[in-house]
């Protein structure tokens, strides 16, 4: 299941956490947040980030 989780802390920061999906589609599904939540200081990639890439690299060299 994809899921979008906002995490606020009690100093008022804030996080956005992606789950279920695979490759950028975690950024394009979570664009319209971020924008809202303003700039953006640190961006953590999670290994589903990188499984779509390694796909497709395989494919394209079989």
């Amino acid at each position: 299941m994809k899921t979008i989780e906002i995490i606020v802390a009690p100093d008022g920061n804030t996080r956005v956490e992606t789950n279920g999906f695979t490759g950028s589609d975690c950024r394009q599904a979570s664009r319209v947040l971020l924008q809202a939540l303003g700039q953006q200081t640190i961006e953590k990639l999670k290994p589903e980030f990188h499984q779509a890439a390694n796909e497709q690299q395989q494919r394209a060299s079989e």
